[in-house]
């Protein structure tokens, strides 16, 4: 065989391996992908319940005594360093995800402004330390997201807040729509004064959530054992179920991507492989046509 015949089967043969590889990995993130869409829609009247309620409450707080504008979780300060925890993969076939992601945060968070951050996922913390911003803590999250793995992080970052080391709480995650589109967004969790504004402000992103206003609850309540124990931890327990939602989503847009980007890496080999066997056919086509001809002409010059 024709060395360059060789040369163009032994590259079919990659292209063909790598296809198999790339449409493996779609199927597996397409297993993924459902369940993480899946749990990040089931969360989102949840958050959107437990919202509600903490504003009744909070308008209620004369009457029932609560005392709650006094809570450190609800009090804004001067904002002199902020608290930034970033969210991105472990790995990579993902598309452009985590390229947009940490473009939108060199944009919306220049080198040099007061900020702490905190980072969920490898690439966060690759790039975080290759921007050089203060990194602070690596937090991993499985791609279940357990409410028992984001605990911690919702712990630690409040433990900051609440010692002053930082004077907000921003995320920053590739917000999913749908399975074409994910986009970077920048979230303020803490903290929770104005709270309402700013759930409706990210429900509005968040395409199929429910967009109904958050509106007061004007029935009679009592509370066992009394209002102001129940609602002590209920800006805490708030600030976790934000956190803990803003993870599906993250996780629902990582796994959306990566099927994506493998489902084109898939249709890139199948269409490589067709080209190539297009110009191994016509090159094989040529070589025996050749030797055709050569035949010929030394059965011309015999005669």
């Amino acid at each position: 065989m024709a060395k360059g015949l060789r040369e163009i089967k032994n590259r079919i043969r990659s292209v063909t391996n790598t296809g198999q590889i790339t449409r493996a990995m779609q199927l597996v993130a397409s297993s993924k992908m459902k369940r993480a869409q899946e749990s990040a829609m089931a969360g989102r009247p949840y958050a959107n319940l437990l919202s509600r309620i903490l504003a009744t409450a909070l308008r209620g707080q004369s009457t029932a005594d609560l005392d709650m504008g006094k809570h450190p979780l609800l009090m804004a300060r001067e904002v002199k360093t902020r608290g930034i925890l970033l969210v991105a993969t472990d790995k990579g076939l993902c598309g452009g995800l985590n390229s947009n992601l940490f473009r939108f945060v060199n944009k919306e968070i220049p080198a040099g402004t007061p900020a702490r951050f905190y980072v969920v996922g490898k690439k966060a913390a690759q790039n975080a330390a290759r921007m050089r911003r203060d990194l602070v803590a690596e937090f991993t999250v499985s791609d279940r997201v357990d409410f028992s793995e984001v605990r911690p992080v919702g712990e630690f970052l409040m433990k900051e807040f609440l010692e002053g080391k930082i004077d907000t709480v921003e995320i920053v995650i590739s917000q999913f729509y749908n399975t074409m589109i994910q986009k970077p967004a920048l979230y303020s969790l803490l903290p929770l004064d104005h709270f309402e504004e700013k759930f409706n402000a990210q429900k509005e992103k968040m395409s199929g959530a429910d967009n109904a206003p958050l509106i007061e609850d004007d029935r009679e309540m009592q509370f066992s054992p009394s209002a102001k124990e129940i609602f002590k931890g209920l800006p805490a327990l708030f600030f976790k179920q934000l956190l803990y939602q803003a993870l599906l989503e993250a996780k629902a847009s990582e796994q959306s991507a990566r099927m994506v980007a493998m489902k084109a890496a898939t249709d890139n080999a199948k269409n490589l492989v067709d080209s190539l066997s297009l110009e191994y056919n016509k090159a094989r086509q040529a070589a025996i046509t050749n030797e055709i001809n050569e035949l010929a002409a030394s059965a011309s010059a015999n005669k």
